[in-house]
């Protein structure tokens, strides 16, 4: 009933820890045994100009600090700030230290701590006065203000879509890069005051000159739990709304991660839209950029609200726009998005068929075999041993019995996070069920598929599975 498949490549070993052999912030590992089996808090050193040892300067266990940013003048030091409690959830926020010639003063003091949004990037203005960041924000990541010393945060431009990162300080204004669904990347020059950006550069500009990139179209509804969920709706090239498509889901990973208004090439929703598909992006209860309770609520519930939520904004989509075709449907989804998909597998035979890559099908198996292990412990209420009942009622694999929809199973041979067995037990259901199946083992890959001759048949085997499946007859 199935078909396997195996791509090699030239291996190529990978550092222990990415970019540059030194780093400013490092896990402060505990020597005591007993501690061992937590959180891995980060905090901040420094080391002589003209070598030396390090010098741990922050040294607490309720909370980690990274990627620390001077002010102009020396005399403050800021860094992202993210506490260590009892959720697997927390947000990123700044945390602020005065500084002087014999190093911290004084304790951090956090400015952002009534921002209900997660930062992932800083820098500080020229006069030391703002700092300014950017976090996620309902599928878009924006870029915000603070006053240095704490208080309001603002929006630059509250009406923004697309993704900044890398924001950094240029004189009055900021630099970033910035990119959308309908605008490839480009490094833009922001006006602070305004919030308004205007191009830098024009890498991308010629090269997607002639390409036909609608903008995502967004929707929310109302939960049966009574939260209010985004989505995105990726459109074809030459895209008709007097035709009919066909509907796949791309389903993101995480869990604490969002769909954003962009596109890159490892999940791209316009590669999955481009034969002539509506791709469909939720945030589901877990997702960031809609405050940190929402997130949070993902906790001993993995699965099950998530996948709930996902079906839900199916039928809602097929309400709003009628373009779509009801009658044809395809889930995918990579890493927490695979673990959704193989929930699918097991909860509902709603779909015609699946994709799933780097999927867990197992929760104890998963997390006996994974390079995270606590941080599943407090997702799902205890250890695999302990009472909570998430371990069994929330993992596929409980009801492999009930395997039936058409799948492609897909996996980097060199994952660690989520390991090859996990994939080879959910083929090996798929194979005592009788289901149709395809199983594609990437050697040369990890959680991603990164190489380019990769990537492309990657693509063009996920094209081949929903064309099968999705034929108008």
């Amino acid at each position: 009933m199935g078909e396997t498949s195996y791509r090699s490549g030239r291996f190529q070993e990978e550092p222990a820890y990415p970019g540059t052999p030194f780093a400013s912030t490092w896990p402060a590992v505990s020597q005591n045994p007993s501690t061992r089996r937590a959180r891995v808090h980060y905090h901040l050193y420094t080391v002589p100009v003209t070598g030396g040892e390090p010098e741990q300067i922050t040294n607490s266990n309720d909370w980690s600090c990274h990627n620390p940013v001077f002010s102009n003048n020396g005399k403050s030091l800021y860094c992202e700030y993210n506490p260590k409690n009892e959720y697997v959830y927390n947000l990123n926020g700044v945390g602020r230290f005065d500084w002087s010639s014999k190093g911290i003063r004084g304790e951090l003091n956090v400015i952002t701590s009534s921002f209900d949004r997660s930062v992932t990037g800083m820098d500080i203005s020229d006069d030391g006065k703002t700092v300014y960041v950017t976090a996620a924000d309902a599928g878009r990541s924006r870029i915000f203000s603070v006053p240095a010393k704490g208080g309001p945060v603002k929006t630059l431009d509250p009406e923004s879509r697309g993704v900044y990162s890398g924001i950094a300080v240029a004189g009055n204004q900021l630099v970033a890069r910035w990119q959308s669904s309908a605008v490839p990347a480009e490094i833009v020059l922001v006006d602070p005051s305004k919030g308004s950006h205007s191009n830098l550069s024009q890498f991308n500009v010629e090269r997607a000159a002639g390409l036909d990139r609608p903008a995502f179209l967004e929707f929310w509804f109302e939960s049966d739990k009574g939260r209010m969920i985004h989505n995105w709706l990726a459109l074809p090239a030459g895209f008709d709304e007097t035709k009919k498509y066909p509907l796949v889901l791309q389903i993101h990973g995480g869990p604490f991660s969002s769909s954003m208004d962009s596109s890159h090439v490892r999940w791209s929703s316009g590669l999955m839209a481009a034969p002539g598909y509506v791709v469909l992006m939720t945030d589901y209860t877990g997702s960031v950029g809609y405050g940190e309770e929402f997130s949070r609520n993902i906790q001993n519930d993995p699965l099950k609200t998530p996948g709930e939520e996902i079906l839900q904004a199916v039928e809602e989509a097929i309400k709003l726009y009628p373009f779509i075709d009801g009658t044809r449907q395809v889930a995918t989804g990579a890493s927490y998005g695979g673990h959704l998909v193989n929930w699918f597998q097991a909860t509902t035979n709603h779909f015609d068929a699946l994709i799933g890559h780097a999927g867990l099908v197992d929760l104890e198996g998963q997390y006996s075999s994974s390079d995270t292990v606590f941080n599943r412990e407090v997702m799902n209420g205890s250890p695999a041993w302990g009472d909570s009942p998430v371990w069994r009622e929330q993992s596929p694999s409980t009801y492999a019995d009930q395997f039936s929809t058409p799948m492609m199973l897909t996996i980097g041979e060199k994952d660690f996070r989520v390991p090859v067995n996990q994939t080879i037990a959910a083929w090996t259901y798929l194979q005592r069920k009788q289901v149709p199946g395809r199983l594609l083992v990437f050697h040369d890959a990890n959680h991603w598929v990164m190489k380019g001759p990769e990537a492309r048949y990657y693509w063009e085997e996920v094209h081949a599975w929903l064309a099968k499946y999705l034929a108008d007859e």
